[in-house]
């Protein structure tokens, strides 16, 4: 390790860092392009060959000129999935709580003997059906 000194690894290790951050960046700009609907499909290949031919100055320009509906796309992307798995969650647990219900409903009138063990049964097959 004598020959690496401490400095030198520091260095490395942040070009390593920036060199990371640099394909994140590329990617991220490159998704956006082929995610956003209102560009045409010329304008889709034109951002897409500036940004590979040139991808220092091709992702400077695309964060400059399209950074902030890069940002809006983002936000409405989060949105849209927040809003899915609620829903998703609201469904999910709404279905089994109304079952539940309805299986407490019929042990109850099943303890009372309005209904026989009989129609308890069908009942109980036909709501977990």
């Amino acid at each position: 390790m004598d020959d690496y000194p401490l400095l030198n690894l520091f260095w490395t290790m942040l070009w390593l860092f920036l060199w990371v951050m640099w394909f994140f960046l590329l990617f991220k700009v490159v998704t956006d392009i082929f995610r956003d609907h209102s560009l045409s499909g010329w304008a889709k290949a034109g951002w897409l060959v500036f940004v590979l031919v040139l991808p220092y100055l091709g992702v400077l320009v695309y964060l400059g000129v399209r950074g902030r509906s890069m940002a809006e796309r983002d936000v409405k992307q989060a949105r849209e999935q927040e809003e899915a798995v609620r829903q998703y969650i609201q469904r999910t647990a709404g279905s089994g709580s109304g079952s539940v219900d309805e299986l407490h409903k019929l042990s109850t009138l099943r303890d009372k003997g309005d209904l026989s063990q009989e129609e308890f049964e069908k009942a109980k097959t036909k709501l977990l059906a």
